[in-house]
Order: structure tokens, then C-alpha cells, then sequence
């Protein structure tokens, strides 16, 4: 490696009145004006114990990735990742909720096809 201080980062010699040039500095992602989106972590983990297990795990794992997506400045897909979490705890909730519907009209076809017995 060469320890010239005159020569820059691609391996140039500048010319006599020409300032070096050195690689750019990576430019991090400015904190965005507003807090952390929610990530709607209670509602997934109520959701898959209560309602549908394979939907709720799928809303935890969307859940538990907003808060290090906000940590490393990436906010877009943070938010993303917040929206998808709330997405799909409603779907198991609805999911659930449909399942307890059903479980209910059998219930009462099974206890009606009992009584014309």
C-alpha cells in the first residue's frame, strides 16, 4: 500500500493546483419527524393464542422486525413491517372469529337434530 498522503482513494496522483479526492463518506438516513411505529405486538400474540395459531405467528414475526428495522434507519420498511403485523392479526382474529361462528351453528343444527329425535 502507498503511503503518499497526496494520493487519493482510487490510486491518482492529483494534478499541481488540483484539490485530492477522496471516496465519499456513506450518508445515513435522518431520524424521520415522528415516534416508532406501533407494532402491534400484543394484538399477534393474543391473536395466535386465541384465534389462529399459523396467522398469529406470521403477525409476531412481522411485529418483532419493526423495532430493529426503526434501530438501523431503515423507517419505510419499519413501517411496512407495522402495517403487515396489523394486517395479519386481523386475519386471525377474523379467522378466529369465523371458526367460533361456525363451531356455534353446528352446535345449535346438532342440539336441534337431537331434540327431533
Amino acid at each position: 500500500m502507498n503511503n503518499n498522503p497526496n494520493q487519493n482513494m482510487s490510486g491518482q496522483q492529483p494534478q499541481y493546483g488540483q484539490q485530492p479526492q477522496y471516496a465519499q463518506q456513506p450518508q445515513y438516513a435522518q431520524q424521520p419527524a415522528g415516534p416508532q411505529p406501533d407494532n402491534h405486538m400484543v394484538m399477534a400474540i393474543l391473536t395466535t393464542l386465541f384465534c389462529c395459531l399459523p396467522l398469529g405467528i406470521v403477525a409476531i414475526i412481522k411485529a418483532s422486525s419493526v423495532s430493529s428495522l426503526w434501530s438501523q434507519g431503515r423507517y419505510d420498511e419499519a413501517r411496512v413491517a407495522a402495517d403487515e403485523a396489523g394486517k395479519w392479526s386481523k386475519y386471525a382474529l377474523i379467522c378466529g372469529l369465523v371458526v367460533i361462528v361456525i363451531y356455534i351453528l353446528m352446535m345449535v343444527a346438532g342440539v336441534g337434530i337431537a331434540a327431533m329425535r
